[in-house]
């Protein structure tokens, strides 16, 4: 089964059109010219608009579990 539908490949595809054009621009209003910023920004268009798109995966847990262990390791050598 797709993770993605038509309408999220759609928005991703003009979002990278307008990055090479030179014409697509950030929520600040400052111009994108990351391929991966554009495809997060052609992504959360198609979710509003609806299409089929997962979930946005939260990085937070990540970074928190790496900085508990990495001060327990800093306390235990002190």
């Amino acid at each position: 089964m797709a993770k993605y539908g038509a309408k999220a490949s759609e928005k991703v595809e003009k979002t990278m059109r307008e990055r090479k054009r030179g014409t697509l621009k950030s929520g600040s209003g400052k111009k994108v010219t990351s391929k991966k910023q554009a495809i997060a920004i052609g992504l959360s268009e198609a979710r509003r608009a609806g299409g089929k798109v997962p979930k946005k995966r939260s990085s937070s847990k990540k970074t928190s579990s790496t900085r508990k262990s990495s001060s327990r390791r800093s306390s235990s050598k002190s």
